[in-house]
């Protein structure tokens, strides 16, 4: 059968790769023939890929010596990594969601890729109306290097504040550079695309669940499939758009969320999306208060990890 995907011998980056979307992914990838190296800050090294490389995304210098360990040749690229912003603070969350993907690619991945390269970040539904809310987020847009991104981060918020609207305004901020690149890159023949995953079973549900309302809150934003994907679900469509398959897809925010995006633009469902983020109010006190209180049930299931006895874990 003809290698349609053409991945075949293609040096292939995945972060994130060790759990989640980012491990299905390197699953299908090694099944389709790629040369992968994984990135991840977990100490789970995966068998069958190029190398497995621990790096801490939030940590510069760590991204350089993860990078130096990856050929000077990159075929494709998946942003898989993020933080819900549930259990790290604003600016780790920031940082990996956004400013990594932003410095790799700005970096390494403009001088290491040529000719029918491919980029893709998974973002989020969570970052939808990227466009309207653009102004919320353009002092990351107009920063290049990773000092001048930290420094309008230190502008937005302060390293303490709750991480739960970072979220949604990293990926909106993706959105718009993977937007801009697409452009950017296109004639180098370079496309670049981004992946919004809907409701997902990943290590990170039980904070969507919280952060939703409870479990059932959660499986009411998953559409017509009233369950949450698997994490190969989202795998497929990222392994499509850096395929061969999509040589004519760039610069497109691909929803997959079982229809939730297309019931809410037919008025059958609530739009939850469509609301600022980046204002600097959420920065206040009594706001924090209340985030903090909406975060309560994963603190509190975390101080009973934290005290569990180790004949308990047994």
């Amino acid at each position: 059968m003809k290698d349609y995907f053409g991945y075949n011998n293609k040096i292939c980056v995945v972060t994130g790769a060790a759990s989640g979307i980012g491990k299905a992914t390197v699953d299908l990838l090694l099944e389709l023939g790629a040369k992968v190296y994984a990135l991840d800050i977990a100490k789970t090294p995966l068998t069958g890929v190029e190398k497995y490389i621990e790096v801490d995304l939030s940590d510069k210098d760590s991204i350089d010596k993860a990078m130096e360990q990856v050929p000077t040749h990159i075929d494709s690229f998946f942003g898989v990594a993020g933080l819900s912003g549930a259990r790290t603070n604003y600016y780790k969350t920031f940082t990996v969601n956004y400013i990594a993907n932003k410095y790799i690619t700005e970096e390494y991945l403009k001088n290491r890729m040529t000719y029918g390269g491919s980029i893709s970040y998974v973002t989020s539904t969570g970052g939808l109306y990227w466009e309207k809310y653009a102004h919320e987020y353009e002092n990351f847009t107009k920063a290049k290097t990773w000092d001048e991104m930290i420094t309008a981060l230190h502008k937005q918020a302060k390293e303490n504040t709750l991480g739960l609207m970072a979220y949604p305004l990293s990926k909106r901020a993706l959105n718009y550079y993977m937007s801009e690149l697409a452009i950017e890159l296109g004639p180098k023949k370079i496309r670049v695309n981004a992946l919004l995953p809907g409701s997902t079973d990943t290590g990170m549900k039980e904070e969507f669940e919280v952060e939703a309302g409870g479990k059932d809150a959660l499986i009411a934003e998953t559409g017509t499939a009233l369950r949450l994907a698997k994490p190969e679900e989202m795998a497929y469509p990222l392994i499509f758009l850096n395929s061969d398959m999509a040589s004519f897809i760039t610069g497109l925010p691909l929803i997959v969320d079982s229809g939730t995006n297309a019931m809410v633009n037919l008025k059958l469902k609530k739009d939850r999306m469509n609301i600022p983020v980046g204002l600097k109010i959420f920065n206040l006190g009594f706001i924090q208060k209340q985030l903090a209180k909406q975060l309560e049930p994963l603190n509190n299931k975390d101080n009973t990890k934290n005290n569990t006895t180790e004949e308990e874990i047994l």
